[in-house]
């Protein structure tokens, strides 16, 4: 069933199935709801599960302005309290992992689960920060020669031909957003976090790869980590029957 509900005139967007207690699925960055609905079949089957579409994705409008983490963590919030939901199981993919991280820092969870989960600021070779600074100082001497319109024209081609595929599919406002979020590290929640933790992640994750799974493992008191081999960022998609098996088993624990 979809549903919608509005948190400070957001429209968010979400389905709802089965029964028993409450569980929250939230997905990675370019993807909706749907792209959980095979964790959502499986879940559903003791829970029930509400899969939300973020703001900026699926049916649910972007943000009033540049959000972080931090605002999509509080409308998460607000939907579980206007919803009752009493100690809810959290589940989040990618960027979904992001806020699971710090809702579960500060709020009553059951359970989290975390796959291939965003939160670690990534680390970056010296030559990333060379392109980073001499893209900015170019960015500059464009503006100096030419006009206005004929500069911004110009700066864009180079962001569209530098960015991810990601970035570019995005609207101006998203990759904003996707600007500020990807740079937050969240490893300063981690020793907060007191729930049973459980993470799941493809050994060749690119996106997200193993060794941030590594120190959540270290950071977050009570976590565990399975490795799926063979497997990438969309580890439940790769492996969707080891998956399933994975989930319902700490599910049931």
């Amino acid at each position: 069933m979809t549903d919608v509900i509005d948190i400070d005139g957001m429209q968010l967007h979400y389905t709802v199935s089965g029964s028993g207690s409450p569980m929250v699925l939230m997905h990675g960055w370019g993807c909706d709801h749907s792209t959980l609905a095979s964790i959502e079949a499986v879940a559903s089957r003791d829970h029930t599960v509400y899969n939300v579409d973020f703001p900026g994705f699926g049916n649910t409008p972007e943000p009033p302005e540049v959000w972080g983490v931090e605002q999509y963590t509080r409308m998460i919030e607000c939907m579980v309290q206007k919803l009752g939901l009493n100690r809810p199981v959290l589940l989040g993919h990618s960027f979904g992992g992001r806020v699971g991280l710090l809702y579960a820092s500060r709020n009553e969870v059951s359970k989290l689960i975390l796959v291939d989960a965003a939160g670690v600021k990534p680390r970056r070779p010296l030559k990333y920060y060379v392109n980073v600074y001499g893209f900015k100082l170019a960015k500059r001497i464009v503006r100096l020669v030419c006009s206005r319109e004929k500069a911004d024209r110009v700066i864009a081609d180079w962001r569209s031909r530098r960015g991810s595929a990601d970035y570019n599919n995005a609207s101006p406002r998203m990759k904003s957003i996707l600007s500020k979020v990807v740079n937050e590290d969240l490893r300063h929640v981690m020793p907060s976090i007191t729930c049973p933790t459980l993470l799941i992640w493809g050994e060749n994750d690119t996106a997200t790869p193993v060794r941030d799974a590594i120190v959540m493992e270290r950071l977050i008191p009570d976590a565990g980590l399975v490795r799926f081999a063979g497997c990438g960022h969309y580890s439940f998609l790769d492996d969707p029957r080891r998956f399933a098996a994975v989930l319902e088993s700490f599910l049931e624990s």
